[in-house]
């Protein structure tokens, strides 16, 4: 059992497990980080961006002043922005039978694997997390091909069985609409690979917990990125942030994916606004599927906590977004172009994408509202780093606000969960392993088990400490009703079998062998492809010990006298010094040693085997 490493991002995983004549692909999320070190994409020609100067190295050469340019001590590729790629040329990934998603963050990769390897295997997801990555792949190449930019810079640089091995069965991992772990499992071993899970009560599915007991390796890998923020702490801060800045006359942008979080903010805005008097401030969703991420929350009822879940069948919205959009509180637009131009009233809240503020409408804002104090940005993705994210945007007078509102477990809640399923071996990224490198002090916020986990990098491949013991094998029911059992022991019975195992999609089945050929009728000789291998009568099986004291008795009785026993290490010596023969009788064996005299063996052998069992 091998586990390939593609990914260096734990919350971003892509890793390949060989189990069982099987390959599978662990997720394979797309790390967007790297869009920090690029300039924003504006909708509309931003001067600012545009009169950026270029970089010059120390040596004052200007070779990179075009493709490079500075903004407040920090150096941005002028260009398109690229994206980190799972490490493809790892293995060979024609060799990947399947991929499991486990949530619609970790599937944006997807089509780099698809469609520009040679995978030609089956991709499993639950039907939410389809249609939501979708969504979110559409917005991103929606959000990158409506800016074309003029140069590319390039001098910098549900139960599925799968080949009669092995099942896969999703559960519902509680972080996200059709979220899921994954069981991957054998007639005897077992493999859990939880990846973005939570135990806080949201709008998703409950996580299914007891299903990972027994688990002989666990994959840990999409855990908390803000591990000492309260996720209901940030939600309150968010709200006061944003009632504050608007009763000031202020707008509020708050950079966001087109699902997830964004459900829960609006569900807490919705208890909030009437209470904050901001029952006459107008909400903006923009989003090139704000339309359709609205919708699909609606109607995946099975995939929604029970709360939810009974709304659906009374009937009524399981989301209250959809009062807010009845009453006009909520309107959502595909992009700031057409209607948007002509409904925009300030002050307001925009929620938009990308929350690396490096593309998408956010970019408008980020331009439109920087330059006033009255203006607040608050970000919630605990994606980018959100200094990173503001740097080309420098110098900015709006207000930064920092709520990262991350449901996924933390430290505690993992050592409670691995403490109640027990898992024989962990795997995780290398991270989890050690304090944050800014926190050295906190041995708390690493994973700490017994026996300790085994970790891993990008790049890196781990033969995991399990070894295979068992296979199932099934008889044919002919085959079955032939066999004779012999009680050796009480409770325990054998039988011999001579039989012929077919294997076929690694299922093995125990058949009757061939019956031997009838002799031809005819004296025509036949040909050397007519002929049949000949089942040979199998040897009977012998069972049993012996014991000396009676054994000797019946030598004696059978004329052999001077007989002498000594003890050994691994059991019994009997010697019949005239006959100057030697029996070893040890625990899985029994030797007779004489010279040239076979009928005297032979006689001793009998004398042996009628202490013995055969089956």
């Amino acid at each position: 059992m091998k586990l390939y490493c593609l990914s260096g991002h734990p919350t971003l995983p892509c890793n390949v497990l060989k189990f069982k004549s099987t390959t599978i692909m662990l997720d394979c999320g797309l790390d967007m980080t790297s869009t920090l070190n690029f300039l924003p994409l504006p909708l509309v020609q931003s001067p600012r961006l545009s009169k950026l100067p270029g970089w010059v190295l120390k040596d004052g050469s200007t070779f990179l002043d075009k493709e490079l340019k500075e903004c407040s001590g920090h150096v941005f590729v002028d260009s398109v922005p690229e994206f980190c790629l799972p490490e493809t040329e790892l293995l060979d990934l024609s060799t990947v039978d399947v991929i499991l998603i486990s949530n619609y963050h970790c599937m944006m990769a997807l089509p780099y694997i698809t469609e520009y390897t040679g995978f030609a295997g089956t991709v499993y997801a639950t039907e939410p997390t389809v249609q939501i990555g979708r969504l979110l792949m559409e917005e991103l190449v929606n959000s990158i091909e409506r800016v074309p930019k003029a140069q590319s810079a390039s001098m910098w640089k549900n139960k599925e069985e799968l080949f009669g091995a092995v099942q896969v069965t999703p559960l519902s991992s509680g972080y996200a609409l059709g979220s899921s772990n994954w069981i991957i499992q054998s007639h005897y071993e077992k493999v859990s690979y939880v990846s973005g899970s939570s135990l806080l009560t949201t709008h998703p599915q409950p996580m299914d917990q007891a299903s990972l007991k027994n688990s002989d390796v666990l994959i840990l890998t999409g855990l908390t990125q803000i591990p000492t923020a309260n996720p209901d702490g940030m939600v309150g801060e968010f709200c006061s942030n944003l009632a504050m800045t608007v009763r000031n006359g202020g707008n509020v942008l708050v950079p966001c994916y087109p699902s997830g979080v964004i459900y829960d903010l609006l569900e807490c805005l919705y208890q909030y606004i009437d209470s904050a008097g901001l029952s006459n401030v107008p909400f903006y969703f923009i989003s090139p599927v704000a339309n359709s991420s609205l919708e699909f929350s609606q109607i995946f009822a099975e995939w929604l906590c029970h709360n939810k879940q009974t709304k659906v069948y009374l009937p009524e919205p399981p989301f209250p977004h959809a009062e807010l959009i009845q009453t006009n509180k909520l309107k959502h637009y595909p992009s700031i172009h057409g209607d948007f131009s002509n409904d925009f009233k300030q002050p307001c809240v925009v929620f938009t994408g990308h929350p690396s503020l490096r593309f998408g409408d956010v970019v408008h804002f980020m331009e439109l509202w920087g330059k006033s104090s009255l203006n607040t940005v608050i970000f919630t993705e605990p994606d980018f780093s959100y200094l990173d994210a503001l740097a080309p945007y420098q110098p900015l007078a709006m207000k930064c606000v920092y709520c990262p509102i991350d449901t996924r477990l933390n430290f505690i809640q993992v050592s409670k969960l691995l403490k109640e399923v027990q898992p024989l071996h962990v795997v995780c990224p290398e991270q989890y392993t050690q304090p944050p490198p800014t926190q050295a002090h906190r041995t708390d916020l690493m994973i700490d088990c017994q026996p300790p986990p085994m970790s891993y990098r990008r790049a890196e491949v781990l033969t995991l400490p399990y070894k295979r013991r068992y296979e199932k094998i099934e008889i044919m029911p002919e085959l079955a009703d032939s066999l004779v059992p012999l009680e050796i022991k009480p409770g325990i019975s054998l039988a011999t079998v001579s039989a012929v195992l077919h294997t076929k999609d690694n299922k093995h089945v125990l058949q009757l062998p061939p019956k031997p050929p009838q002799p031809p009728a005819s004296k025509k000789r036949k040909r050397v492809s007519d002929d049949v291998p000949e089942c040979k009568p199998l040897k009977p099986l012998l069972s049993g010990s012996i014991p000396v004291d009676q054994f000797v008795q019946t030598l004696e009785k059978h004329g052999f006298s001077d007989v002498k026993v000594e003890d050994t290490a691994k059991g019994h010596i009997v010697l019949l010094q005239e006959a100057e023969t030697l029996i070893q009788i040890e625990e899985d064996s029994t030797h007779i040693i004489c010279d040239n005299d076979e009928p005297l063996r032979v006689k001793l052998r009998d004398l042996v085997l009628k202490f013995l069992q055969k089956f």
